[in-house]
């Protein structure tokens, strides 16, 4: 060990209380930082997640401009073989069809417009939380044909209820008129107003029956087994079907493309996020840039005889930031440790936020939230502390250069 750093490590101590303070400052902004970044990247992967269970999936199978026009005539002609590239395709925790269509929902009092969606009940039930969402009456079962699940605002408007009867009108795929009778058999609510006023669910097969769509869906629906996997089975999946005779008709899309309002909301929430670790990183750099003035000017007349000894400012200069470094790195090493401890525990354990469990719940998300500790959230917070502490101490000990020696040593 250098002689410079035995005399950094020894002026630490000399005034041990202000020296704890400054650690524990650190360590305290550094612990914080740890912990909040690992929560809200926690609270993005729940949100994200309960989205695409809900709505969109992780990764979709589309016809090309689909997602933008809807046309009942952009499908995908046969999901078997976009299934049989899913099955293959590791990372894939399960997948489902889909079929939509815009159709004039009628009840012995009302008509509204909705979008009135096939699905296939036992796969449906594996890649979204649909299933759970219905609070009156049962799910579609797999024998099912003219039975429907309806948005609880939407079978509001319409005055009906279980078993009622629903006449549904539309267009089918063949430019035909698509026209059924459907009874209530559930009715589901997902805390989303948009969803529960517009949508209705039936059968996939009695969907394709009455819109004349054949064997063809408009969606295939991927969830996978963990957020980091989508961007590689998305590849997969879209060299999959550029192999196909459909060749440049489907596309892969994912979570962030079909669904880009809640990437919107996640930027919004990073920067209201940052601007309060701005204001915390700044509140600690102006407590310790005070420690560090304030031992400045207590040691003055001490610089000034080693300077009269031949001490270099330079060397003065070093002396100080290797001072300020070693607190820094010490209270960043505590702070790393318990955000990390505390961190690891509440991912073990959740949090519970008291008194939105029941809110939670109809927006589809669990009522324990998870932070997630990961190497982002530790550099991203660590790393912040250590530049604006090392940026803080650097102009006190700039000032070293300029101190003369005879007013030094006569400065009380």
């Amino acid at each position: 060990m250098s002689i410079d750093v035995k005399m950094a490590w020894r002026n630490i101590w000399r005034n041990p209380r202000r020296s704890i303070l400054t650690i524990l400052a650190i360590a305290f902004a550094s612990l914080l930082l740890v912990f909040m970044l690992s929560w809200q990247f926690g609270s993005y992967d729940t949100m994200i997640n309960s989205a695409v269970k809900i709505h969109t999936g992780h990764v979709q199978v589309q016809a090309k401009g689909y997602k933008d026009k809807r046309s009942i005539r952009l499908v995908v002609p046969d999901p078997a073989e976009v299934g049989a590239i899913l099955e293959k395709t590791p990372g894939v925790a399960a997948y489902s069809f889909r079929t939509n269509a815009f159709s004039l929902v009628s009840s012995k009092e009302r008509t509204y417009g909705a979008i009135v969606i096939g699905i296939d009940p036992v796969r449906e039930a594996k890649v979204s939380t649909l299933e759970k969402l219905v609070h009156q009456g049962n799910y579609l079962s797999a024998g099912d044909t003219d039975q429907a699940l309806v948005g609880k605002l939407l079978a509001k408007n319409l005055l009906v209820g279980l078993g009622d009867e629903l006449v549904v009108l539309g267009q089918g795929r063949d430019g035909s008129i698509a026209a059924t009778m459907v009874k209530v058999k559930g009715i589901f609510s997902s805390g989303q107003d948009e969803f529960d006023r517009s949508t209705i669910h039936i059968p996939l097969k009695y969907f394709q029956d009455v819109y004349t769509m054949y064997e063809a869906v408009h969606e295939v629906v991927v969830l996978v087994k963990s957020l980091e996997y989508v961007p590689e089975i998305k590849r997969t999946v879209a060299a999959g079907i550029e192999n196909t005779n459909k060749k440049g008709h489907l596309v892969a899309l994912d979570w962030m493309e079909l669904m880009p309002g809640l990437i919107q909301a996640i930027q919004m929430d990073l920067v209201s996020g940052f601007i309060f670790y701005i204001i915390l990183i700044v509140v600690v750099a102006f407590s310790i840039l005070n420690t560090f003035l304030m031992t400045i000017f207590e040691r003055t007349r001490e610089f000034g005889v080693l300077m009269a000894l031949g001490t270099t400012p330079g060397r003065l200069t070093k002396l100080l930031l290797i001072e300020s470094t070693t607190m820094t790195m010490v209270g960043i090493v505590i702070g790393i440790i318990g955000g990390s401890l505390i961190t690891w525990y509440f991912q073990e354990h959740g949090i519970v936020i008291s008194g939105a469990s029941e809110l939670m719940r109809q927006y589809g998300l669990a009522e324990r939230m998870f932070p997630q500790l990961s190497v982002l959230s530790v550099v991203m917070g660590s790393g912040a502390v250590l530049v604006i502490t090392l940026l803080t101490a650097l102009y006190p000990a700039l000032r070293v250069r300029r101190l003369r020696p005879v007013e030094a040593m006569i400065s009380v």
